[in-house]
């Protein structure tokens, strides 16, 4: 205890020994989202998601739960003024919790009040909306990905995981408590009304659909990428509530990608382009005839397509590097 003492000397660190104390019993049964939900709180896991918590202004946390180990390793990022620090041996937190945390570390936050998604929109240069995203694994990948190419804020239409459940907070790198949120109603009528003065670009694998490559060099001013179910995709409504629909081309015989990698790709053609920049590509493809092509929209024939898959030489898209 002497040395919790030194690094929290204006912090009352709460010894816990029994899984039934009551000072511990909002972290019992976090495993079940609607219970967690209805108490109006979130659970953060791990200790790196637990310290962007602490560092989160617009957040408060309201306790943490730790290992000795934990704590130690948490050091001075605990608001010494404001947080309650409970220490449990590791069986404790594993009783309390009904499952093995295996960094030894939690956290609650409070949920914050819910945003107005058309005052986000308004100051949006950048937008991801998605449509009936369930998988809280997805939610948490494509909020990722949204703040790590410059999205502005993430809408939300009905029946998706929610972006504040633990585990779409662990695999966001906590990118959930940072990027603005805010649930889409009416559903899908919204999109129509941010069409009035956004571009709203659905995504969906469909051969019809024009290539996001070209989409996006084509469209004017703010953007907003709509991405559907992780089965069914985007609904007919949806779509029809977009301005376009688009396609990431793919190898023949492929017929879909995740639905967060697929949002990585379309906000990677998107990232840096700036309303100049989308002008200057606009007047180089108006320069350049374009390849014959099937009656889906397909650049190339069969053969070439091919080509450019098995040849990155030859192919129109960056390689990536990992």
């Amino acid at each position: 205890m002497c040395r919790h003492r030194q690094y929290y000397p204006r912090v009352a660190v709460v010894r816990v020994t029994d899984a039934d104390d009551p000072r511990i019993a909002d972290y019992r049964n976090i495993p079940d989202p609607a219970l967690v939900l209805e108490r109006r709180l979130f659970v953060a896991e791990g200790r790196q998601v637990v310290r962007r918590l602490l560092a989160a202004n617009r957040l408060v946390t309201r306790s943490v739960m730790v290992t000795a180990a934990a704590l130690d390793a948490l050091g001075n990022d605990v608001d010494r003024d404001a947080t309650s620090i409970f220490l449990v041996p590791q069986t404790v937190m594993d009783m309390v919790t009904g499952f093995n945390i295996h960094r030894g570390c939690l956290a609650l936050g409070e949920r914050p009040a819910p945003l107005d998604w058309r005052a986000l929109a308004r100051g949006a240069g950048r937008l991801a909306i998605l449509e009936r995203i369930a998988n809280a694994d997805n939610v948490g990948a494509i909020f990722r990905n949204a703040m790590a190419f410059g999205v502005d804020a993430v809408l939300l239409g009905p029946d998706c995981s929610d972006p504040l459940y633990r585990k779409a907070i662990r695999t966001s790198m906590s990118a959930t408590l940072a990027m603005p949120f805010a649930h889409v109603e009416p559903w899908p009528g919204g999109l129509r009304e941010l069409r009035n003065g956004i571009t709203v670009i659905g995504l969906s694998p469909c051969a019809g659909a024009s290539p996001i490559r070209d989409v996006v060099t084509t469209a004017r001013g703010r953007i907003a990428i709509v991405v559907g179910h992780e089965g069914d995709g985007l609904t007919r409504e949806v779509m029809d509530a977009c301005d376009t629909v688009a396609r990431i081309p793919m190898a023949p015989g492929v017929d879909s990608l995740n639905v967060a990698t697929a949002v990585a790709i379309a906000l990677y053609e998107l990232a840096g382009l700036t309303e100049t920049e989308r002008t200057e590509r606009r007047a180089e493809r108006a320069e350049v005839p374009e390849a014959t092509g099937s009656q889906t929209g397909e650049r190339g024939s069969g053969d070439e397509r091919i080509k450019m898959i098995k040849d990155p030489r030859s192919s129109p898209f960056p390689r990536f590097s990992v």
